[in-house]
């Protein structure tokens, strides 16, 4: 069956076919380590993880490089200002030096890592199909500085006093992946000025050791002097290592489009002669109060803030799912609320029934065709719904199925559903025996004794749930 994504590039969705039938290569753009994520940025990850699933679920191997940023990338999009990493030093009062710099980076790894492990995010360790890089760019700094030098070669970079830049103007469709010719880029930009740079687009590759830059506690040698690199040479430097000249699938959010990618598609294709990236996609924001989430307005929440307030990262994911990515997703703790209370729900319908039956095919197919379609994540719920509550089928194939369409939505169905049969197995004996009189009475039509028995039920600690001509116990 057809896979159809949203391809930025040529602004429309098309078929998606992966380069090399054995393998689909998918280069995500992760984080810059100097703080703790906020579900603002996991909304991004957790697009990247349905689009993994579904290439999956059709079959398809993937291969996926996410980058880990741990130095070079400066406070502005277009490397300008301070760098994160002196700030973050600054922020949280400790010496600048590069043991305390690798000791907080590697305290917010472990934290990302955690927090998209808690969202079932990337958690295909088990599958064959799938394989994952986690690139840190202090690791590929050979890398960097050998395709900058090919860049230079090729006559595509000059040096001022502060860096090695990337001169945009020598490139004709510079500016392609937003529809922008140069000459409006020229005109709109929004960057600090530096009066050394030819181009305001033009963009920085390698930052040395000087000026304000003096003092930065990692850097290294290069052929253009002390320093580091600047922050875009890193993702085609390690996708180009990594996944080859040409890769399927580039993924982002909708802040990187007017500058990051542009220049990664530069900087890569002036390199290699090639396409850089087949097909990109870019997930769109989470919004507070019309606003962009974000860490620079203080305005965030994290995964545990969420957890503290009552949350599963589990309602958090199911949340995101129900707008597509493309669509801003409005957040709201009333938003957060209704889709826990559909989660819960969901599960309740699916814990009624007490074991497995047959994976329905027809149905599956009908799943599978809408969630080609771009990652209908919202469709595709609203069907599982319509299913649950479709007469023409068993209960236990109508949940064996749904499980399948788990493998997309990544809700952990499975597992919960064992968890709450076991719980249901760990109910007393006197308990069931109380809801077997119980439905005993009911049946019979003795309504007084089906309620005394409820209550004696609940007194004891435990909520009976009538399902036809059956029920459901789980503790108060």
């Amino acid at each position: 069956m057809a896979i159809k994504l949203y391809n930025t590039l040529n602004k429309k969705e098309e078929k998606f076919l992966p380069l090399k039938k054995s393998i689909t290569t998918i280069y995500t753009c992760g984080p810059t380590v100097y703080d703790y994520a906020h579900t603002g940025n996991f909304r991004k990850y957790i697009f990247d993880d349905i689009l993994i699933r579904t290439l999956l679920f059709n079959g398809l191997k993937v291969k996926h490089v996410i980058n880990l940023t741990d130095v070079g990338h400066l406070v502005s999009d277009a490397d300008e200002g301070e760098d994160k990493m002196m700030k973050a030093l600054r922020r949280e009062k400790l010496e600048p030096t590069e043991k305390n710099l690798i000791m907080m980076i590697d305290r917010y790894i472990r934290a990302f890592k955690r927090d998209v492990a808690a969202l079932n995010v990337f958690a295909y360790i088990n599958n064959p199909k799938y394989s994952i890089c986690w690139a840190k760019a202090t690791d590929f700094i050979k890398e960097q500085l050998k395709l900058i030098k090919k860049l230079d070669k090729k006559g595509f970079v000059y040096q001022t006093s502060d860096g090695v830049y990337f001169d945009t103007s020598k490139v004709k469709d510079y500016g392609k992946l937003t529809g922008q010719n140069l000459a409006d880029l020229l005109e709109g930009a929004r960057v600090e000025k530096n009066s050394e740079k030819k181009n305001h687009t033009d963009f920085a590759l390698w930052i040395k050791a000087v000026g304000k830059n003096k003092n930065h506690v990692r850097t290294w040698d290069s052929p253009y002097g002390q320093g580091f690199p600047g922050w875009h040479i890193e993702c085609s430097a390690m996708a180009i290592k990594l996944l080859g000249k040409t890769i399927d699938i580039h993924t982002g959010g909708i802040d990187h489009l007017s500058i990051h990618h542009p220049n990664e598609i530069a900087q890569s294709e002036s390199a290699t002669g090639k396409q850089f990236s087949r097909f990109w996609m870019h997930s769109n924001f989470l919004t507070v109060n019309n606003e962009k989430m974000s860490k620079s307005t203080g305005g965030f929440e994290t995964l545990d803030t969420l957890t503290t307030k009552g949350f599963s990262p589990m309602d958090y994911r199911y949340f995101n799912l129900t707008a597509h990515y493309r669509t801003p997703l409005s957040y709201s703790v009333s938003a957060l609320e209704s889709a826990r209370n559909s989660r819960l729900r969901l599960i309740e319908q699916m814990v009624k029934v007490d074991q497995r039956g047959k994976v329905i095919d027809e149905e599956v197919e009908a799943f599978k065709k809408i969630i080609n379609k771009d990652l209908d994540t919202p469709k595709a719920l609203a069907y599982t719904w319509q299913l649950l509550k479709n007469k023409k089928y068993s209960p236990e194939d109508i949940v064996t199925t749904v499980l399948e369409f788990d493998q997309v939505f990544g809700l952990d169905l499975k597992l919960i559903w064992k968890q709450k049969k076991q719980a249901a197995l760990d109910i007393p004996q006197e308990i069931k025996d109380l809801a077997d009189k119980r439905l005993t009475a009911k049946q019979s039509k003795d309504f007084k004794t089906s309620d005394s028995l409820r209550d004696e039920i609940l007194s004891k600690g435990y909520i009976i749930e009538d399902s036809g001509n059956n029920y459901t116990l789980k503790k108060k």
